[in-house]
């Protein structure tokens, strides 16, 4: 069987397709009605069933609706057409990571993973990190290096495994990197809660986060992925909480970020700050009430500026 006659024959359901696009059943079932795609076979239960050509489709879709297209205008469009524009829309990314990593590093980086050189990935991104240190390594490496892969993958350029592989080594580096980082001294604020919602499986913009708010001397307690927002709540608590901060990336619903981000906000206390940053772009387009929506890990150092700066004015005598 050639690879053609391999793909057509597999299939995912629904609950698969939603894990390995981020695009919700109910997203798949109302698009299914009024745009006509995807349209799924059904197995020998009766469920849906879609195959590997839908789902590609759909990956892209999904990246050009994180990148601010309108379903209505993409969803209809044939594949060659998502392709074309994927390329037009992702072009300018591609160009300003080359700027800030270096293209050289860039195409090394990007060869090694294509390579699937896990344990020369490690090594060049270990070197990178000793030669600029972990400020320059989150913003001008690791950034620039994800959206990238990010890129690589919309083009049909990189598979899944590929950029999983990228990021497991990538958040392995990291972790090393904050390791070694000096601990804050003993009461040193804000204190800064980690986490992402129940939807949000990604952790790379979490330890970056992390990476940055140690180098500003914070003291950070990290929760990993997925905590509900209750739980979230009890720990703000139990940790003496100044600040939660969270990432998102567009795997969750605009909706359900906005509604988790003023659910979690009305039940912290006045005096706890809500952060939240990534790529989702709702972020930058709806505000939510007590949430500041950061625009980027370079935005950092300013933002705990002025949270120091009314921290300590609401302290004077």
């Amino acid at each position: 069987m050639n690879d053609a006659a391999r793909d057509a024959a597999i299939s995912l359901s629904i609950a698969a397709v939603e894990r390995d696009t981020g695009l919700s059943k109910d997203t798949l079932r109302v698009w299914e009605r009024r745009y006509g795609f995807p349209t799924p076979d059904r197995d020998s239960f009766g469920e849906r069933a879609y195959s590997l050509v839908q789902v590609e489709k759909l990956r892209i879709v999904k990246r050009l609706l994180d990148a601010g297209h309108r379903p209505g205008r993409v969803v209809p469009l044939p594949l060659d057409a998502l392709q074309r524009l994927a390329n037009e829309t992702v072009d300018q990314p591609q160009r300003s990571a080359e700027a800030l990593l270096g293209a050289s590093d860039l195409r090394e980086h990007l060869a090694l993973i294509r390579s699937h050189d896990v344990t020369g990935l490690r090594s060049a991104l270990t070197h990178l990190l000793a030669r600029v240190g972990v400020a320059r390594f989150v913003l001008e490496g690791v950034a620039p290096l994800s959206a990238a892969v990010g890129d690589a993958w919309v083009r049909g350029q990189m598979e899944v495994f590929e950029e999983h592989a990228h990021t497991e080594v990538v958040q392995t580096v990291l972790r090393q990197a904050i390791a070694g980082i000096p601990a804050a001294e003993e009461g040193a604020r804000p204190r800064v809660l980690l986490t992402t919602f129940p939807g949000e499986p990604h952790g790379l913009g979490l330890l970056m986060a992390q990476a940055m708010f140690a180098l500003e001397g914070c003291h950070c307690i990290s929760l990993g992925l997925q905590t509900p927002v209750w739980d979230t709540v009890l720990a703000a608590r139990a940790y003496r909480t100044d600040i939660v901060g969270l990432s998102f990336t567009g795997c969750m619903g605009p909706n359900q970020i906005v509604d988790g981000l003023a659910e979690l906000a009305a039940k912290l206390p006045a005096t706890v700050q809500v952060w939240a940053g990534g790529s989702a772009p709702v972020l930058h387009r709806r505000t939510v009430p007590r949430v500041r929506a950061l625009a980027g890990f370079d935005a950092l150092a300013g933002e705990l500026r002025r949270w120091r700066q009314d921290a300590a004015g609401s302290v004077s005598p």
